[in-house]
């Protein structure tokens, strides 16, 4: 199987796996490489890289995490790295984590505006002077209006998962016709159909806005979208989403 596997994906899960360790055992790690939301004292202009690297400490729901999302790197990335060489492919990748980020971030920025308009200024200032300690020592406010606010300004957004989203989807539009052997349920799934399912999903978990949902679901979508976009670049230049171009 690691045979199978192309350099970009290669180095890009040993990475992933190598900051998961050292964040379960370096102190202050984790929170220097998260992304953060812009406005946040704990953000540095470096996390929108890192955090696509970044993965929550060892416990067994976060293993889960870090395990499929490098499973799918595994299984998707390394075809299309084939495809397209390790340049293009990285580039889709950080294109595809950035749209995550940006995505994300801009519907945290709506969510912000709107619980401000609800508050009083003293509140506000409250959170945003506090609310980093607050959530640091695993707490949060106890009123609901400066509890999201506070999740949404000091809660990061970390993991692989938006790249990931933007690779499944490169894989449906460059192979859609492929067959896929789910696990659960056990069924033979084309391309194409796995991705327009995941996506659809995924936008209805985001449109629930389910603050216990824990998942950034706008970071998925973001990721979709903005590889979407790149293929679109791509296909426009090229004539492929293949990269080659056509001779006349």
């Amino acid at each position: 199987m690691f045979n199978q596997l192309t350099p970009v994906v290669k180095n890009i899960i040993i990475i992933n796996v190598l900051m998961y360790l050292a964040c379960a055992v370096v102190p202050g790690l984790q929170e220097l490489s998260s992304g953060y939301y812009w406005q946040s004292e704990n953000f540095r202009p470096w996390q929108l890289i890192t955090h696509m690297f970044t993965h929550a400490p060892l416990r067994s729901g976060n293993l889960m995490h870090i395990f499929f999302n490098m499973y799918a790197l595994f299984l998707f990335g390394s075809a299309i790295e084939r495809q397209w060489g390790a340049k293009r492919f990285l580039i889709y990748y950080f294109i595809c984590g950035l749209g995550a980020f940006f995505l994300h971030e801009f519907i945290n920025y709506i969510e912000i505006q709107r619980l401000i308009g609800l508050m009083n200024p003293e509140d506000v200032r409250m959170v945003y002077e506090e609310g980093a300690e607050v959530i640091r020592n695993g707490k949060n406010y106890i009123d609901a209006a400066p509890g999201q606010l506070n999740y949404s300004l000091n809660v990061p957004v970390v993991g692989a998962s938006g790249c990931v989203f933007g690779v499944l989807l490169a894989f449906g539009m460059l192979f859609p016709n492929t067959e896929l052997m789910l696990l659960f349920p056990p069924i033979a799934l084309k391309a194409k159909w796995l991705v327009i399912i995941y996506g659809a999903i995924e936008l209805l978990l985001a449109l629930q806005n389910n603050p216990g949902d824990n998942v950034a679901h706008y970071a998925h979508i973001g990721g979709m979208i903005f590889g979407y976009i790149m293929l679109k670049i791509w296909q426009k230049r090229d004539g492929s989403y293949y990269g080659n171009r056509f001779r006349y």
